[in-house]
This record gives C-alpha cells, structure tokens and sequence, in this order.
C-alpha cells in the first residue's frame, strides 16, 4: 500500500503541475525558475546526499557499468529497427531517442530515494552519472544526424561536463571515498533541500507536459511506450540478474531504467529539427503508463 500511495502522490503532482500550467499559475517564467531550482540546487543536493558517506568503490563496479551500457545500447538499437521507417526523418528521429532516453534525474533518483533505502540510492546517483553521459551524446548524435541539423556537438558535451547533478556526483563520491566527516548540521540541511527535489521536479515535468490531439499517432506512440517503459526494464531484470550483482544494484539499475522519457527530449527534438509536438506527446504517454510499470517494478524488486 506504501508503494501504491507513493505513486498516486506522484501522479498527483504530475497533474497538479498540469492544472497550473492551464490555469497560468505556471506561466513560463515559474516554470523555468521551478526547473532552475531543481538543476541547480535540489536534485544536486539529493546526489551529494545520497552519496557522500559512500565509498565510490563500494558502488561502483564493472558489472553495473556494462550492464548499464548493454541495456541502453541493445535497446536504442531496437529502437532503430522498430522506428527507422517512421515517415518523416523528424518523427523517425524523436521516436528512436524517446525509446531509450531515461528520465533518471527529475523522476529516477528522487523516486528511488523516497522508496529505498540509502545504499540503493547511491547506487542511482552512480546509475544517472554513468546513464547521462553516454544517453545525452547518443541523442545529440541520432537528431542532428537524422535531421540534417547543425549540433555543435564539443559545446554540448561541455555543458555535460558543467552539470551541476553530475558535478555533485563527483563531490559526493570524492568526500565519501576520502572518508571527510560531514558535520551534522550541514548534513541536515542538505538533507531538508534534497527532500524538496522529488515535488519540484514532478511539478515541472506535470508543467511542460503538452498534448495536441492532431499529433497522436497511436501506432508510434504505443511502439515508443513498449520500448522506454516495458522492453528497457525487462532487458535490465534480464541482464543484471545473469550478471549476478548485489541486491542493491540490481534494484537500482532496473528501477532507473523503468522511467518514462525524459522531459528534456522534447527541448533537444526542438532544437534539433525533431518533431516537437509528437515529442511532448510521447514524454506525456510514458509518464502516464510508468505510474502503472514503475508500481509493478518496485512491488517486485521489493
């Protein structure tokens, strides 16, 4: 029943940011102050909470980097297949990358530290880092190329490096390997912030979801929604249990890599010739359909 409420709370916010975006509550500027507080300050305050009384060699291993890798790889492959002929180069393109871009940073690791314990969230914030850097170039690389469009591609693996989630990352784990005492009351206010992380971020992607009936596609939406929320965390249970890792992991990993796309797939879509209005729809369906899979998810890796 935890899990059940956790997720209909999510599901809460997610409309709650829905009906302030339509009642212009959240004009554009909240929203964008919203989202600056979330990158900026909450979700990398969870990251540095989550990780910095961990030893990096603790949680990081070989296994859950090549797991990682496996799964995103084999599935945007899948995802070529399936959608490669999808008409238009501009649909075809925000299909592929929509089947396997993860929403691990505004959805993944606040939902993971709600839900489980301290050691599996450390190991998502590993799980974002690892995922992030390889998922965001892939993207990059599939739109520009598929749409003709000019990426500058060195500026935006700059901007990677300048993460500030990313930079927490890094800190946390240095301070935690190096085994720097973190005097309470710091640890508590960072703790306070961090907990603001999970309501933020879903009232901003409740905000920036869009849906156009004259854009659904229900054959693409559904090949889309099967890939990102159902084939993806199936081939993670898959490829993390024959890799034999630690509980912890394995929770971790399948969990990160059951979210819904990414809300920052419709921005990439629209920068980079994409088809905008079938990328919001898609980021709306597999949030949708995830309160369904995540709760399946979590009862069974719980």
């Amino acid at each position: 029943m935890e899990v059940v409420a956790r997720l209909l709370a999510l599901l809460v916010l997610l409309l709650v940011g829905a009906g302030l975006r339509t009642t212009g509550v959240l004009d554009r500027r909240r929203v964008a102050g919203l989202n600056t507080i979330a990158y900026y300050v909450a979700l990398p305050a969870l990251v540095f909470v989550s990780t910095y009384d961990q030893n990096v060699a603790d949680l990081l291993s070989v296994a859950l980097v090549g797991g990682l890798l496996f799964v995103l790889g084999t599935t945007a492959a899948l995802a070529w297949v399936v959608h490669r002929n999808r008409g238009s180069n501009d649909r075809s393109s925000v299909a592929i990358v929509q089947s396997y871009h993860s929403n691990l940073g505004y959805l993944g690791l606040p939902l993971v530290a709600a839900t489980f314990d301290a050691r599996v969230t450390a190991i998502a914030s590993v799980v974002l880092g690892v995922v992030t850097l390889t998922q965001l170039p892939m993207t990059i690389v599939v739109l520009s190329t598929l749409n003709g469009a000019d990426a500058a591609l060195v500026g935006e693996i700059r901007g990677i490096v300048k993460n500030p989630v990313l930079l927490a990352l890094i800190v946390g784990l240095a301070v935690g390997s190096a085994g720097v005492s973190i005097p309470s009351t710091v640890a508590s206010g960072f703790d306070a912030v961090a907990a603001l992380a999970l309501p933020i971020a879903l009232l901003c992607v409740g905000a920036s979801l869009q849906v156009e009936a004259s854009t659904i596609d229900f054959g693409a939406v559904v090949s889309v929604i099967a890939l990102k929320i159902c084939c993806m965390p199936i081939l993670a249970w898959l490829v993390f249990s024959a890799l034999g890792v630690d509980p912890a992991t394995f929770t971790a990993a399948v969990v990160m890599l059951g979210t819904p796309t990414a809300v920052s797939t419709y921005v990439f879509a629209a920068e980079l010739g994409g088809d905008r209005k079938f990328a919001s729809l898609n980021v709306f369906a597999t949030t949708l359909a995830s309160i369904v899979t995540l709760f399946v998810l979590i009862t069974l890796v719980s």
